[in-house]
């Protein structure tokens, strides 16, 4: 199973507003970028857009490092998934989960894989972050031009 590295990061021109995310996937040398974005969105939904994108690029089931800033991404995927599942994808107090949807692309993007999330502090010189960053605000301000 080839060991990939997804790095990605989101951004949203107010919450909700214009925005994108930058996503590199990584295996030995081999560097892939992918980007995306909606004119209304939240960073939450493009933290985990980027994510989902760059899973379903991959075209075989590979072993999986997803490095974000996003805790909620990190800790999503790492933490909080399998309770949501097993709770008809309601938080602890009962309430929906947020992203539904996105969440629901993530564990079919997510299916063939093995996937661990480790978490980064976001602005502080990761070189990957820093450009997943740069993509995704590059690509929110597109959007915020239309």
């Amino acid at each position: 199973m080839k060991k990939i590295f997804l790095y990605s990061d989101g951004s949203s021109l107010g919450n909700p507003g214009p925005g994108g995310y930058g996503t590199l996937i990584k295996y030995k040398d081999n560097i892939k970028t992918l980007s995306g974005g909606a004119k209304n969105t939240t960073n939450n939904q493009m933290e985990l857009l980027g994510v989902i994108e760059g899973l379903k690029a991959l075209k075989e089931p590979c072993d999986v490092e997803i490095i974000s800033d996003s805790k909620y991404v990190t800790q999503g995927i790492n933490e909080w998934l399998k309770n949501w599942q097993k709770n008809g994808f309601r938080t602890a107090d009962k309430k929906p989960i947020k992203n539904l949807e996105l969440w629901q692309e993530y564990i079919e993007a997510s299916k063939n894989h093995k996937i661990n999330a480790s978490w980064v502090k976001g602005h502080n010189g990761h070189a990957e972050n820093e450009e997943c960053d740069k993509i995704a605000k590059a690509v929110a301000e597109k959007f915020q031009m239309e």
